[in-house]
């Protein structure tokens, strides 16, 4: 029988006691404010636009149809108020709710089954202490069938879903082992990095599968490869430089964009510095994938000794970049610091995936706002302003420019995103 089928049978039989919340010490609370931060549950559960914080009714896109994510304040009718502590450890460890409905996978329970005792402990504390209820339910989840067969996820958690808390390694030091945890369990950072299979499953759950944060796209928008390779990856990037990023979207010359910078702007930016530094620790720790990829050669004077994007940029290119971009990111890509990226040995610049690099283009995009961060600057969108070839010919420009060396992008790339977006 399945390992983890065999644990959560047994949570289903044997976890039955029950946490008193009503006279918890407010330091419990302000940990499990903290939490709550690190896994960004807000992030997803409130709607855009003002809504209420963690009263759900955000849709979030999947290749299965439009979810819609639950209230989670402790209204006992519209909420998750009725919930004993096991319910909930249940639905973080299990996607399981209270009734017995699966939840989707767009909740990340893979990871969530890493959260320890402790910290799941203070995590239901604080949503039952330090959020007010909120009494309203989201409009329902609704998928076509044979997706909203609910039923059918007890087979897909069977075949790929993780189980059992994360658990230290001995070999690794103090600030590895948490900036492990923080990762693969509340920062949940997978869920978007990691790409995915068949089955919608992510293909690694931690630093023994070589897939394991090497990149995917979500909703249109590339995650980047978080791990040590020199193009697309971290490889290039030093500790510091990476817990700075994460802290305020800035750091290494790179810039958050997309829907990293929520993340940055709900989520990371109130982690502490030793809990950022230890994500950058194990971050670093990460070999590269060895994929093909884009390349950077910093001493952009010599010839290329590898050019798989042209090697006279195409002249449309050129002259777009002079018009339209070297006034923020500078005649030879150097960005501004702490306002505009670098686009010279960029890692999403030179990436192999080049679904962010056309989509920013198309609607533009901002930086994080953040307390401690630079101020917010924008990117204008090019949609009405650059033809679908204009746009392809300067980001192939861009791509083997200032020691980038990257495959050209076509204009039936272009077409493809801005049909996908308009859709």
């Amino acid at each position: 029988m399945n390992v983890s089928l065999i644990g959560r049978i047994a949570v289903g039989f044997f976890a039955l006691h029950v946490v008193d919340v009503s006279s918890a010490p407010s330091t419990l609370i302000e940990r499990g404010a903290y939490l709550a931060k690190a896994a960004d549950c807000a992030g997803c559960h409130t709607a855009p636009k003002n809504g209420a914080p963690y009263a759900g009714g955000l849709e979030m896109n999947s290749p299965f149809g439009t979810i819609v994510s639950s209230n989670i304040t402790p209204d006992k009718f519209h909420g998750i108020g009725a919930y004993s502590y096991d319910e909930f450890a249940r639905a973080l460890r299990e996607g399981v709710s209270r009734d017995g409905k699966r939840l989707y996978p767009a909740m990340p329970y893979v990871a969530f089954t890493k959260i320890t005792d402790d910290d799941m402990h203070a995590l239901y504390v604080y949503m039952m202490q330090g959020v007010p209820p909120v009494a309203s339910t989201p409009p329902p989840t609704r998928v076509p069938f044979p997706f909203n067969q609910r039923w059918a996820l007890a087979a897909w958690d069977w075949l790929f879903a993780p189980s059992g808390t994360f658990e230290s390694r001995p070999d690794r030091d103090t600030a590895w082992n948490r900036g492990a945890y923080l990762v693969q369990s509340l920062g949940h950072c997978g869920s978007c990095h990691t790409p995915r299979g068949a089955a919608y499953q992510e293909r690694g759950y931690d630093e023994s599968s070589k897939d394991y944060l090497a990149g995917g796209v979500n909703d249109n928008w590339y995650a980047l490869n978080l791990r040590g390779d020199p193009g697309s990856g971290l490889g290039r990037m030093s500790r510091d430089d990476i817990a700075s990023f994460l802290k305020s979207g800035h750091g290494g010359g790179v810039v958050a964009f997309g829907s990293m910078v929520q993340t940055v702007e709900d989520s990371l930016q109130y982690l502490s510095d030793d809990d950022l530094r230890a994500m950058a620790t194990y971050l670093k720790s990460l070999p590269a994938t060895g994929a093909a990829d884009g390349q950077f050669e910093a001493d952009n004077t010599a010839p290329a000794l590898k050019t798989r994007a042209p090697d006279m940029p195409p002249a449309i290119g050129a002259a777009v970049y002079a018009s339209f971009c070297a006034e923020c990111h500078r005649s030879r890509g150097e960005g501004v610091a702490n306002a505009f990226p670098k686009l010279a040995g960029n890692p999403s610049v030179i990436s192999e995936e080049t679904t962010s690099l056309i989509r920013l283009l198309v609607e533009g995009g901002n930086s994080p706002a953040t307390q401690h961060g630079p101020l917010r600057q924008s990117m204008p969108a090019f949609a009405t302003t650059l033809n679908d070839l204009q746009i392809a010919q300067v980001l192939t420009f861009i791509r083997a420019s200032w020691g980038n060396d990257a495959r050209p992008i076509t204009t039936n790339d272009v077409a493809a995103l801005r049909s996908t977006l308009h859709n």
